[in-house]
């Protein structure tokens, strides 16, 4: 899986900053710079994503390029609905000749199932050959390709929704493989804006478990690693 942030707004706490200010405060559009200080911006921004003032945040957007993943993933990912995506299209894309795809690691653990798993790949693969081979157009052959068929995808998130993102799909009872996808988008976002994302993270990170009957349990082991996790990449 490889995760790279692509682009993200210019100078983006200060521009959340400056539009908190604004709707605190009775200065100009001028003024905005010289009354949100550095020191001040940072103190301001956690402020207001402690009180839960995000709509400043939505103009903060992180743009990402993600490869090496599933069509499951993918499949989950485009519900949320306050993002941009271009993706790999199976339409386009011919996949003669084989196709990468994702391997589970509880299928990989065992020889006998990661046998039957690939053994399962490349019997449809060799029936996608088959349908190409007779003029069946790509967009109609891909039909049978799996959801382990590997994609590629750009996404494009303002702040507010990533930090909604990371609530649910950094939560331990997110799927595994979007889970560690998340992880990495959280970790690439606290480079740029440590002061927005700070507290970032499943639900448990900054509160109570908001899973109730379905926690997992494991709430302190949770908020420890991503202390652990996001204390490094502010260092």
């Amino acid at each position: 899986m490889n995760v790279r942030l692509l682009n993200c707004t210019a100078e983006g706490e200060l521009t959340a900053a400056m539009a908190a200010k604004l709707c605190y405060s009775d200065a100009g559009i001028d003024d905005l710079f010289e009354k949100v200080s550095s020191t001040e911006q940072t103190k301001f921004i956690e402020k207001i994503v402690s009180i839960g003032h995000h709509s400043v945040l939505e103009h903060v957007s992180f743009t990402f390029g993600i490869e090496g993943v599933s069509r499951a993933l993918t499949h989950q990912l485009v519900r949320h609905r306050i993002a941009s995506y271009s993706q790999k299209s199976q339409r386009y894309v011919k996949h003669g000749g084989g196709f990468e795809y994702i391997i589970p690691e509880t299928v990989a653990a065992d020889s006998e199932a990661k046998q039957e798993f690939e053994r399962i790949m490349g019997e449809v693969a060799k029936a996608y050959d088959l349908l190409a081979s007779k003029g069946v157009p790509a967009e109609d052959a891909r039909y049978v390709l799996p959801n382990a068929c590997e994609t590629k995808i750009i996404v494009t998130m303002n702040a507010r929704e990533l930090i909604h993102f990371f609530r649910i799909r950094c939560c331990n009872r997110a799927q595994w493989e979007i889970r560690k996808m998340a992880e990495l988008m959280l970790v690439e976002c606290m480079k740029i804006a440590p002061s927005i994302f700070k507290d970032s993270g499943p639900g448990c990170v900054s509160g109570a478990c908001p899973e109730g009957a379905f926690t997992c349990g494991k709430a302190k082991e949770v908020r420890e690693k991503y202390r652990t996790l996001l204390s490094e990449k502010e260092r």
